[in-house]
């Protein structure tokens, strides 16, 4: 299998410290890894399938210095995928086939800022146009992340991540047919005026939107949109935030079959986030 799960996904914000707390709180789960190297101070929440890298600027170097632009231009965002893979050999190979234009493949490595533990990684990056306009990066981890126990309440997994795309043929071109994810349904819901993807990778979704009724410029770029995380104890996570003085919503019954959700309308760093958790069939 040429991509094997999504490793992570990036959310830059303008202040490390005050990240990592609001996601702490928000995920109820500390941060696996926090580094600081090159202009850039991160940290990243792991959960089961998958992890969230929170990057700010650090000193005033050309990295925090594009960072903090980035930031003045649009505010803290979702800005990257780095999908996990096996082989980077061969990931390279098949994506320049594809058309997706990679970059050459680099060897990386990190410091834990505290213990002072390492990690290596290869990886590269796709074309920004070719992958219409998401920064994207294929990655092959040489050192798992150190795996945390997660408390009742906290979040388990990341359920989905929504991708608003102004062009559903070409977002089914790139992910479907060059990443070569799994199409596991194409439906439109004219209820809710989208139509909606879903690719499976990993144990996860990526759940493609199309709004229906809108002007679209199909030359336009995707933009990655919002996190839906999963909990085992829904009512337990709702508690939790609310007691932490998050705005959160009243837990209702959600658009699949056999879930309940809420939304989290503060301490996500401008992320439109949701919480799920799914009756046992």
């Amino acid at each position: 299998m040429l991509i094997t799960g999504l490793d992570h996904v990036v959310l830059i914000c303008p202040d490390i410290d005050a990240g990592i707390a609001a996601y702490s709180m928000l995920l109820g789960v500390e941060p696996a890894w926090e580094a600081r190297s090159g202009g850039a101070a991160t940290a990243v929440f792991a959960v089961e399938n998958t992890a969230i890298e929170l990057m700010a600027p650090d000193g005033d170097g050309a990295v925090a210095r594009r960072l903090r632009q980035l930031l003045n231009e649009g505010g803290p965002r979702l800005t990257s995928l780095a999908f996990r893979t096996g082989d980077i050999g061969m990931a390279h190979h098949k994506l320049s086939r594809r058309g997706l234009k990679p970059g050459d493949i680099t060897t990386g490595s990190g410091t834990h800022s505290t213990s002072g533990a390492s990690r290596s990684w290869e990886r590269f990056r796709c074309s920004d146009d070719e992958m219409a306009g998401i920064k994207t990066f294929i990655l092959q981890p040489h050192t798992p992340l150190p795996k945390l126990p997660l408390a009742s309440g906290s979040v388990s997994r990341l359920d989905h991540i929504v991708i608003d795309t102004p062009d559903p043929m070409r977002a089914l071109a790139i992910y479907g047919g060059r990443l070569g994810l799994d199409l596991a349904l194409d439906r439109t819901a004219e209820q809710w005026k989208t139509r909606f993807l879903f690719f499976r990778t990993g144990g996860l979704t990526f759940e493609v939107i199309h709004r229906l009724g809108e002007a679209h410029d199909v030359a336009a770029h995707d933009r990655i949109w919002g996190l839906t995380w999963a909990t085992d104890d829904l009512a337990l996570a709702h508690a939790r935030l609310t007691e932490d003085g998050l705005d959160v919503s009243d837990i209702r019954t959600g658009r699949k079959p056999g879930s309940e959700v809420f939304t989290v309308r503060s301490g996500t760093l401008s992320v439109p986030t949701l919480f799920i958790s799914h009756v046992p069939r």
